[in-house]
């Protein structure tokens, strides 16, 4: 799941429209860019199974990435930095530091929807999770499908952005929902685990990076 983050992020920047959403989206991915890290520094691993071709799924092992503990552990810290940057927000910093928490944790949330059984409840050895509904690929993609629509539904309108903005993160995110649908149905095996970390490693920087762009308020909006 990739666009279905974004769309809960769109969800979840609503609540705290003072805090430019491209925070918030980075919450969302923050355990895909650690996993993706990880994986190139060799802590973490991921193996492209002989029947990729047909599911479109790799293999992971990611507990300090995707584990349950870890995923807790990711979203205080990023809640704690969270508060320390929106001081601006004054008695509302602790609710925008909730928020963004809440952005990270739901990412464990819909991984684990999707995943099949290998998402760690503590660490390697402990028991694993997944209800596996990238096996039923149809329903995941229209639940991905409908994760989207809501976020955007939800922040668009009244979004405190120009409407070329609003507009082009509009396209960003539907964008991204055609990647994801692609990368699930049609994209070949990519030639190595290294190439494929590096290279989506790549990509969640890049969304971040855009969404921030796009999502940087008016300097006259109030504190």
């Amino acid at each position: 799941m990739f666009a279905g983050h974004v769309g809960v992020a769109l969800a979840v920047g609503r609540a705290e429209r003072r805090v430019n959403v491209g925070v918030f989206v980075a919450a969302a991915l923050l355990l895909d860019f650690v996993l993706w890290l990880l994986i190139l520094f060799g802590w973490e691993s991921a193996s492209i199974p002989a029947n990729f071709a047909r599911t479109h799924q790799a293999e992971f092992v990611f507990p300090y990435s995707h584990g349950l503990f870890s995923a807790i552990v990711w979203s205080a810290l990023a809640g704690a930095a969270g508060f320390v940057a929106t001081a601006r927000l004054g008695g509302a910093r602790g609710r925008a530091a909730a928020l963004i928490a809440a952005a990270v944790f739901s990412h464990w949330l819909l991984d684990a929807l999707v995943h099949q059984a290998e998402m760690p409840l503590l660490g390697p050895g402990s028991m694993k999770v997944g209800l596996g509904l990238w096996q039923n690929m149809q329903l995941a993609l229209v639940a991905e499908a409908s994760l989207v629509a809501a976020g955007l539904w939800c922040f668009v309108p009244g979004a405190r952005l120009p409407r070329r903005r609003s507009l082009a993160l509009t396209g960003l995110v539907l964008a991204l929902l055609v990647f994801t649908v692609a990368g699930m149905t049609i994209a070949p095996a990519p030639p190595s685990s290294f190439a494929m970390a590096a290279s989506s490693l790549v990509t969640v920087v890049a969304v971040c990076a855009m969404a921030f762009w796009l999502g940087r308020l008016p300097r006259e909006a109030p504190a």
